[in-house]
């Protein structure tokens, strides 16, 4: 392998934010190299699609493509309270007339599969087994690329522009020492996977269903394809630890909790590990700085509670390489050129943000929210959908009856004062 290649963008990571990022910069004309640490397939979590991820991947050509794969349909989301009782389910073509209403669950093996051979047939370079290791610098500061190792073999990216999409690995952030926790969604998850578990009836078969728990914590239960459902919780380490820390243990106790996930789990096999993550809601303090742009989870992560994970990834790579072909055509990748992209981009983030303090808010219910503003259901849907870039002051002052919404975030612009190597 070469020990040193020069290219317009250097990509960290091949996830979906990587991809599209990548896709987007090599139809352009961009050459594009795109660094993966892992060999495809490889295993991720993340699975539901929610209605407006469609666009992003149909600008990207992908639609047609993830259409004939096959995942399971997705076209509803319905709540479990923990007596067993479920809502009606929200159907999203009540709300839009659009092949988007009809939306996926996915298994992450082969759907970011799909994005990576997507983004190396519009000429993107996809290079596995190679880790950035650190990032160049030149006499300014200025971002000029990534070192990296190729298995044992070390090699340079020299590039006018740098892209982390590295995901929760945070490479960026954990160079530049940017990570900002959020100061109250300091939740757990947990979760797995089961065969054979049950599944409703006609079109609701893929609903994504949020299944209460005590003290504001929630299940996910989204049934995948070939009869494979993966089940979450997610919850205050307090309370999920109360009685210990073993994983198994944890899941039996809380899956008694909600009569809905019993009945549904009742028949099935578990089938893999129990997996755990904690304190996973962030924002780093910056989303660019001259010659490197941060995209995706590798800018920041949501708690999962309204699916929002893929279509951010989705979009922030889009977003993240429009602005980015626009500096590479101006020849000026300084910090500044980025600040309409993190307007917009996390404009988008604290509308779904805001729903997710609201869900933990002790005092909110959505059924209280729409009875008292009716005429705020239009917009409190298009939030859900993933239609977020647009104005939800009413919404938000609405809402502010029933939970505390919390302010937008401060931090996360670009970094426009210059760095001395």
């Amino acid at each position: 392998m070469l020990q040193h290649e020069t290219v317009d963008a250097v990509i960290i990571g091949a996830g979906p934010t990587g991809c599209i990022a990548a896709t987007h910069l090599a139809k352009a004309g961009f050459k594009v190299a795109v660094l993966e640490k892992t060999t495809f397939p490889r295993y991720r979590v993340g699975e539901s699609l929610i209605p407006y991820c469609y666009f992003p991947l149909e600008r990207a050509g992908l639609i047609d493509k993830v259409k004939a794969a096959g995942f399971q349909k997705k076209h509803s989301v319905q709540f479990a309270a923990m007596d067993g009782t479920c809502s009606h389910p929200f159907y999203f073509t009540e709300h839009m007339h659009h092949d988007a209403a009809t939306t996926w669950q996915v298994e992450r093996t082969r759907f970011d599969q799909i994005l990576v051979d997507h983004a190396r047939e519009a000429g993107a370079e996809i290079h596995f087994e190679t880790q950035a290791k650190d990032l160049v610098r030149d006499a300014a500061g200025t971002v000029t690329g990534v070192q990296a190792l190729h298995k044992s073999h070390p090699i340079t990216f020299e590039a006018r522009l740098t892209i982390d999409a590295s995901g929760r690995d945070s490479f960026a952030i954990n160079k530049n020492q940017w990570r900002v926790r959020d100061p109250k969604l300091k939740k757990v998850a947990i979760w797995t996977y089961y065969e054979d578990a049950k599944r409703d009836e006609g079109l609701d078969e893929g609903a994504t269903t949020i299944a209460y728990l005590p003290e504001k914590g929630w299940f996910w239960y989204l049934p995948l394809g070939e009869n494979k459902t993966s089940v979450g919780i997610v919850a205050e380490k307090a309370y999920l630890y109360r009685d210990g820390r073993e994983p198994a243990q944890i899941f039996a106790r809380e899956v008694q909790a909600n009569r809905w996930i019993a009945d549904h789990l009742a028949g099935a096999s578990h089938n893999g590990a129990f997996r755990v993550t904690g304190d996973y809601s962030y924002r780093a303090k910056h989303i660019a700085e001259d010659g490197l742009v941060l995209a995706g989870d590798a800018f920041a992560f949501l708690d999962p509670v309204f699916s929002s994970g893929l279509f951010l990834a989705l979009v922030g790579g889009e977003q993240a390489a429009q602005a980015g072909i626009a500096a590479l055509r101006a020849d000026d990748v300084r910090a500044a050129r980025f600040g309409d992209y993190a307007e917009r981009f996390i404009g988008g983030m604290e509308a779904f943000r805001k729903l997710v303090y609201a869900f933990y808010d002790q005092g909110f219910s959505f059924g209280a929210l729409v009875k008292k503003y009716p005429d705020q259901r239009p917009a409190l849907t298009d939030c859900l959908i993933g239609n977020v870039f647009r104005d939800f002051d009413q919404l938000f002052q609405a809402m502010a009856d029933f939970a505390a919404v919390p302010e937008a975030l401060g931090h996360g612009r670009p970094r426009t004062e210059s760095v001395s190597c």
